[in-house]
Parts: C-alpha cells; sequence; structure tokens
C-alpha cells in the first residue's frame, strides 16, 4: 500500500484502488466524503476543488492508516468513533450497534405524527440514537431508556452528555419481566424499541463489517422464537403503557406480520398497524393503547 503523492486526487485514487475488492464505487465514494470531513474538515465542493492541494504528512498519515482498517472490514464509523444520526453526532464502538437509516425513518415516524407524550421509553437504547433524538425534538417529555448491555449504557449516557439531552438510563433485560416492571416508573405515554430481530440464517448474506464487527448481542434473535422481544414488550404494555399511549416498532421484514398478528390477539390495542419504509419494506409498526 503506498500513496503516489500527498496531493488529494492521489488520495482519493489509492482509496478507490485499496477499496475497490471490498466495496462498490458508491460507497467508496460515501467512506471518502465523510472521512475527508471528518480529517479534513473538508465538504463535497471542497473535494473537488481541492483535488490538487497538497496533504500535509500527518493527516496523510491519518488518512492512509483509516484506509488500511477499512481494508479489514472494519467499519468506518467504528474507525472514527462516531456516526452521524438525525443530525446529531454520536460516540459509536463496538459495544453499541451503527445507527442505520432505516432506525432514522422511525424518529421521523414518531415526530412528524405530532406525537409529544408526556413520558417515553426506549427499550434497548444501544448508543441512545432514538431517546437522545427524540429527546433533542421533545423537550417537555421526560425520556428514560435502557439496555441489558452496561457497556452500551455507558456510550448512551455519554452521548446524551454530547448532545446536552437529560434522558434517566438505567440496566434492564426485557425478557425478565417481573424485574423489568420494578425499575421503571409505569406507565409510560410512548414506548418505542428497535430489538434484535435478524435470523441466525441471515447471517449468511450479511456483509463482514457486520458480522465480524457489530455486536451480536444487539443483532440476533435464536432461531426458537424470532419474535421473542416484540412479544414481551407487547405483554409489558399491559402495565408499562398508558390508555391511549402509543407503541412503536422498528422491525425485521421477514417477521413484520408475526408481530402485528401477537399485538392485535393481545386485545391490548385500539389500533395496530405494519407501515413501510423508503425502500417498500414492512419496517415498521405502531399500536395504540386501549
Amino acid at each position: 500500500m503506498r500513496v503516489a503523492s500527498n496531493k488529494l486526487k492521489d488520495i482519493l485514487d489509492f482509496y478507490y484502488s485499496e477499496l475497490i475488492n471490498t466495496y462498490d464505487r458508491h460507497e467508496i465514494e460515501a467512506i471518502i466524503s465523510i472521512a475527508l470531513h471528518h480529517y479534513l474538515g473538508f465538504s463535497k465542493t471542497e473535494i473537488i476543488k481541492k483535488a490538487n492541494d497538497h496533504i500535509n504528512q500527518s493527516d496523510l498519515l491519518k488518512l492512509y492508516d483509516c484506509c488500511k482498517e477499512l481494508k479489514k472490514n472494519i467499519p468506518l464509523q467504528y474507525i472514527l468513533a462516531e456516526a452521524w444520526f438525525y443530525h446529531l453526532k454520536f460516540k459509536v464502538n463496538t459495544h453499541v450497534l451503527i445507527p442505520r437509516p432505516e432506525t432514522e425513518e422511525l424518529v421521523d415516524l414518531i415526530l412528524k405524527e405530532g406525537t409529544k407524550p408526556a413520558s417515553l421509553l426506549d427499550i434497548g437504547c444501544g448508543s441512545g440514537c432514538i431517546p437522545v433524538a427524540l429527546k433533542k425534538n421533545l423537550q417537555a417529555t421526560t425520556v428514560s431508556a435502557c439496555d441489558i448491555s452496561k457497556e452500551a449504557l455507558a456510550i448512551a449516557k455519554e452521548n446524551a452528555r454530547l448532545n446536552d439531552t437529560d434522558i434517566h438510563f438505567f440496566e434492564a433485560d426485557v425478557l425478565n419481566t417481573k424485574f423489568f416492571v420494578k425499575k421503571t416508573e409505569h406507565p409510560f405515554e410512548c414506548i418505542v424499541s428497535n430489538p434484535p430481530y435478524i435470523k441466525r440464517k441471515e447471517a449468511l448474506i450479511m456483509t463482514k463489517q457486520v458480522i465480524d464487527h457489530e455486536p451480536h448481542l444487539a443483532l440476533f434473535v435464536e432461531e426458537g422464537d424470532e419474535i421473542i422481544f416484540y412479544k414481551k414488550i407487547i405483554d409489558l404494555c399491559k402495565v408499562e403503557l398508558s390508555s391511549g399511549g402509543k407503541l412503536y416498532f422498528e422491525l425485521n421484514p421477514l417477521t413484520a406480520d408475526d408481530v402485528l398478528a401477537y399485538a392485535e390477539q393481545s386485545q391490548l390495542f385500539v389500533t395496530c398497524e405494519l407501515m413501510k419504509d423508503m425502500s417498500g419494506k414492512q419496517r415498521f409498526f405502531k399500536g395504540i393503547r386501549n
């Protein structure tokens, strides 16, 4: 691995030549844009304008090392230790999932519905991207969030601080219903969750960046009952969700209908519905408590 010179255009050529067997061209363009903004503060327009500019040795080394890590299939967000979500910057590491565009859609759905609950609970908060983004836009709402992972909660708390949001975090396992109920000040007017929902067999078609580096605890659900987390959260709504309160899920399109059926059979909701994401997949659930 060698860069032809310290000109920006040669650095760009270096990234393309080194990463073309790992990423497609569109992905490499996105990586370059994010990396150059992170290390050099360049916008996409500046990248074009400064193509013939020389980069100092210190910054060149940072970009070189970043490319080396990318060749090992390490996600860029973990290399930079940050990710952007709903116009906010979050710290991330291998203890938390990298925030996804679909989860941004979930936050956007909640906010655009005009939901302004007095209290809100996020179950399985990971990096804290959902509760932080919601609290940032719902200043009057009291927001709580939980996770089973101590390491994830540490990151979530730091992200709340970095984004100047007041959120109550607590450690809890949603599968342990009795213990979970004791940890909360229920009921809440809104509950939201993006729980583990990927089937183990889906790992065969997932990228090495995800399989090798993102936390499996937050990704996969065991084959025995692939909607167990949704079932437990729906059952918890008996005590955790107030009358008229709203429940929102991010879903696996492969099991979305099963989640809807279980929610309807619970008879806890006046209405239940599935909603599609921008790619047309059944991605979100909304239920209104009776």
